[in-house]
């Protein structure tokens, strides 16, 4: 069976729904199927018993009979009519993650397969914003070239602070960003025993700078919190919210700024304020990349902010992989080499 890269649909058949279940029976390792398990898995990636059968090559009726011995053991429905398609329960949801990882776990320990970069063509999708990826993609491209010249790599913009849906879809295979609301839920979900479906790994902490065009009136003097929030300001925002963790920085102030522009990339903000009186906000490493540095004047912030650390997220589905076991490690070589310069 292979537990990876599998489409989802919202499609499952009616008749696999019980209309009641008995009360949870004591669960007997001694006794228990484990390929319920399997099937389990499959109708939760596929939400069709059709496209469940067909990937484990067991009819259609010998799938629905196999996820009603499950709902009886755990005295669960699993999953729920929903509109026009059917919904997991949360039971399922929460059980879900641990049967994908003791099934990888098991895939990979009784059927390891190597990855071989020098001869893989594989095609790895990486999401991040764009200063991110002029940080890292050159030291990934001298890896591609040195060590793995069959790989593919695709960088697809990152548009939200919590990437784990885009993960979790199959949309990217890594994500690489700020993500200080996702890491503090799954340490808290970690704390409680629950099911955690994410992994995580530092690459390296970034400092941000207030940010304008050389000659700017604020180029010069004391940049004080009152004269950084009368100015005028544009905003990196993947969302195009006009609100980023700076403006969180100042209201923990009682202060607040104009921002008067957002954009979603940090090299279309270097160009803009190259050319404007538009302050914004920049991590300091990025600047040196621009291309533009010395048309641009870097001043620290006047107030406190929150460390900001970026992170390497992927689905644990691929814990265990080779391929992607490679792949992170060289993004974090990448990021080594980018921020030792």
């Amino acid at each position: 069976m292979n537990v990876m890269n599998r489409p989802r649909s919202h499609q499952l058949a009616s008749h696999c729904l019980t209309p009641e279940l008995p009360a949870m029976n004591a669960l007997n390792f001694r006794t228990f199927d484990l390929n319920l398990l399997r099937v389990f898995d499959e109708v939760m990636a596929e939400r069709s018993l059709t496209r469940a059968a067909r990937n484990l090559s067991l009819t259609q009726p010998a799938v629905s009979n196999a996820l009603r011995r499950l709902r009886e053991t755990l005295g669960d429905e699993l999953v729920q009519r929903s509109g026009q398609g059917m919904a997991p329960t949360p039971r399922a949801l929460a059980l879900w993650p641990a049967v994908q990882d003791a099934l990888q776990l098991l895939q990979a320990s009784l059927a390891p397969s190597a990855f071989d970069p020098g001869t893989a063509s594989s095609v790895f999708v990486l999401a991040m914003a764009d200063a991110t990826a002029a940080e890292l993609i050159p030291g990934l491209v001298d890896t591609l070239e040195r060590d793995a010249p069959g790989v593919s790599l695709r960088v697809v913009p990152l548009s939200t602070r919590d990437p784990r849906k885009m993960l979790d879809e199959q949309g990217c295979d890594l994500a690489v960003g700020h993500f200080p609301a996702v890491l503090a839920d799954l340490t808290a979900r970690a704390q409680t025993d629950a099911a955690v479906g994410f992994s995580h790994q530092r690459l390296y902490d970034g400092e941000y700078v207030c940010v304008m065009r050389a000659g700017h009136p604020l180029a010069s003097g004391p940049l004080s919190l009152n004269r950084f929030c009368a100015a005028r300001h544009m905003l990196v925002s993947f969302s195009g919210r006009p609100y980023g963790f700076i403006d969180e920085s100042l209201a923990s102030l009682g202060r607040r700024r104009q921002v008067v522009l957002t954009v979603n990339q940090f090299f279309t903000a270097g160009r803009v304020v190259a050319t404007s009186n538009l302050l914004t906000v920049l991590p300091r490493h990025f600047v040196n990349v621009t291309g533009i540095a010395e048309q641009l004047v870097l001043r620290q912030l006047p107030f406190e902010v929150s460390p900001v650390h970026v992170d390497a997220l992927w689905h644990r589905r691929n814990e265990q992989n080779t391929s992607h076991v490679w792949l992170r490690k060289a993004v974090l070589r990448a990021a080594e080499k980018a921020f030792s310069l």
